[in-house]
């Protein structure tokens, strides 16, 4: 990206929609997720079962994205640690 010359503040502007895309794409798994998981039949209210799966549910997905997000970052850095250690 920084390759075309572009303005940083387009370049940043592009990566904040980016990041925008991503947690909505994020959103929208979890929705589709926890209501097939949660919802048997879609009523006037919520009641306490339904709600207490919807929490469980989104907590468990977030738990999983952020465990998955450090593991990726883990590779990378160790990665990076072992590409380092070559060229030395």
């Amino acid at each position: 990206a920084a390759g075309w010359g572009a303005d940083p503040q387009l370049q940043r502007f592009i990566e904040v929609e980016t990041q925008k895309q991503r947690f909505q794409q994020l959103v929208h798994q979890m929705t589709e997720l926890c209501w097939e998981k949660c919802m048997d039949k879609p009523g006037p209210k919520l009641d306490s079962r339904a709600e207490t799966c919807f929490v469980n549910c989104v907590e468990r997905f977030i738990d999983t994205s952020q465990f998955i997000l450090n593991r990726l970052e883990q590779t990378q850095k160790s990665k990076s640690a072992f590409s380092e250690s070559l060229s030395d």
